[in-house]
């Protein structure tokens, strides 16, 4: 879980605006953190098969709302990516 000071600071270095937070490019970045967090979860807890789906379920969907923004926004695509560090 993310605390409310650390949501508020991603949602701030993604947001597009002041009153943003459900776009794209917010969810990604709070999908990203949330990975990073249960990913060093699962280093300690290699057991937990059901923490293990939930990290898989909110891959693929950070994975859907990447392929979104890559179609349909591509510069705000390449923002978030070099931003987080993603890809390329």
């Amino acid at each position: 879980m993310l605390t409310k000071r650390v949501k508020t600071a991603v949602i701030k270095n993604a947001a597009m605006h002041d009153m943003d937070t459900g776009s794209a490019s917010v969810q990604v970045g709070i999908l990203s953190r949330k990975i990073e967090e249960l990913t060093s979860h699962l280093k300690k807890n290699q057991k937990d098969f059901h923490s293990r789906r939930g990290l898989l379920q909110m891959v693929a969907d950070r994975r859907t709302h990447l392929r979104y923004l890559e179609k349909n926004n591509k510069r705000q695509y390449s923002a978030i990516v070099k931003k987080l560090g993603l890809k390329k």
